[in-house]
């Protein structure tokens, strides 16, 4: 059992944690017991999956002494469907794929090395080419109307197609956007989770730079300094990992599946000392 001091330091952290996730929540019109709802599903989902017993079975009754639910409600939660939608975070997979080939692949861009505007069908590169190397069975009308829908893309006059953003982070969908924060978040937390169960030599990376008495003058300048090296670096790791991706090229070579890749983040917010108090 982890001890009390141990406890307290979990229960602070948690606490940090969930308090932008339930802003979010409240901004949204969702009230604490629909939260409890999906807490009570996932505590029992992880306990059934991933807490098990080596050699044995994983049963009702171990996962209702681990997470302090009753075994009826353990049962109850497992005939329920999960509280998440697989085919949005394979849509949001899906459109980062084609964004990512439209940006790093020559064959896509014009003669400065830019994204090219696009012709949806015909001859030489078009948007249909594009979506077929990069998202393979999904139409190409389909993926337009998704990029289309987000803002990522527009429809120009003469019907070419051009890329308004060089990452797949939609501006006008809600919806779209909530995607992101089941994807994003996720990856975040499980390379945390990692490093908290791993000796040093084997942790992933995880860094961050901060200060917390920046006069506000500086920020715009920052802003545009950390995006644009930010993004540099992220095309660079991209054409690192599209050459040995089996979908991007079926040419690759290698055993086992793994989902990797590197995430960077921009955050800025008003110092609050007392936000900082609350939680000690």
């Amino acid at each position: 059992m982890p001890n009390r001091k141990f406890t307290k330091a979990l229960s602070s952290a948690v606490a940090r944690l969930v308090r932008p996730l339930v802003r979010i929540l409240l901004r949204n019109g969702v009230p604490y017991g629909v939260f409890e709802d999906i807490a009570r599903w996932v505590y029992a989902d992880v306990a059934l999956r991933e807490f098990g017993i080596a050699g044995r079975k994983q049963s009702v009754s171990r996962a209702a002494v681990i997470t302090g639910l009753s075994r009826k409600e353990i049962t109850r939660l497992q005939e329920l469907g999960a509280p998440y939608d697989d085919a949005a975070e394979e849509r949001y997979n899906r459109a980062a794929r084609v964004i990512s080939g439209w940006v790093r692949d020559v064959r896509f861009a014009d003669r400065q090395g830019n994204p090219a505007d696009l012709p949806l069908s015909g001859e030489g590169a078009t948007f249909e080419g594009l979506v077929k190397e990069f998202s393979r069975d999904v139409p190409a009308r389909a993926m337009l109307d998704e990029l289309v829908r987000v803002g990522t893309v527009e429809r120009l006059d003469d019907d070419r197609i051009r890329l308004r953003s060089r990452a797949y982070l939609p501006q006008t969908d809600d919806i779209a956007r909530l995607e992101i924060l089941g994807t994003d978040v996720r990856l975040l937390i499980a390379t945390i989770d990692h490093n908290l169960r791993h000796t040093a030599d084997e942790r992933l990376f995880q860094r961050k730079v901060a200060y917390d008495n920046l006069p506000e003058d500086i920020l715009p300048q920052f802003r545009a300094l950390s995006a644009a090296r930010a993004q540099a670096l992220l095309e660079e790791m991209d054409r690192y990992l599209a050459g040995h991706d089996r979908d991007a090229n079926p040419s690759a070579s290698g055993t086992g599946r793994k989902n990797a890749g590197v995430g960077i983040y921009y955050f800025e917010e008003d110092y609050d000392a007392s936000s900082e108090e609350d939680l000690k």
